[in-house]
């Protein structure tokens, strides 16, 4: 599979991902891959399904949006949004987006074997939590220019 193709297919599964379809992993993933987030670093499409398992546990109404794509010989970069909605936090219910990008090789079969997600979990994530987030805000007001 072209590395075209494998984005086509990697970006509409990922548009499409639900709790249910992490059952799919293995078609885009090779059973070795190496997964790297603000959070995670695992290896294999096993580890890689349960950080899914687990974001989809944690909070509701995912939904990942492609932005951008850009294919190289054998890898690709995708500019996205996680759309979501927090649970049992402060912030509970509301609409929440994660702008991130990812960083992905092949292999010759079109499967994913390294991803690495690029996100700023300060800005995007902690940043909304109450206590965090007022001393964050405090200090990049310091900061800034």
């Amino acid at each position: 599979m072209s590395p075209t193709a494998a984005v086509d297919a990697l970006s509409a599964f990922y548009e499409g991902l639900s709790a249910e379809s992490i059952a799919r992993f293995p078609e885009f993933y090779a059973e070795d891959a190496a997964f790297k987030d603000p959070f995670n670093e695992v290896r294999g499409v096993a580890a890689i399904q349960r950080i899914f398992a687990h974001l989809f546990r944690q909070v509701g109404e995912v939904r990942f949006v492609v932005r951008e794509r850009v294919v190289a010989d054998n890898g690709a970069m995708l500019v996205w949004e996680m759309h979501f909605r927090l649970n049992g936090m402060p912030a509970r219910g509301q609409a929440q987006v994660i702008h991130g990008a990812s960083h992905l090789r092949f292999d010759g079969e079109g499967k994913v074997v390294w991803h690495r997600d690029y996100w700023d979990a300060a800005e995007e994530l902690y940043a909304k939590l109450p206590a965090i987030g007022w001393l964050m805000r405090f200090l990049q007001r310091k900061l800034a220019a």
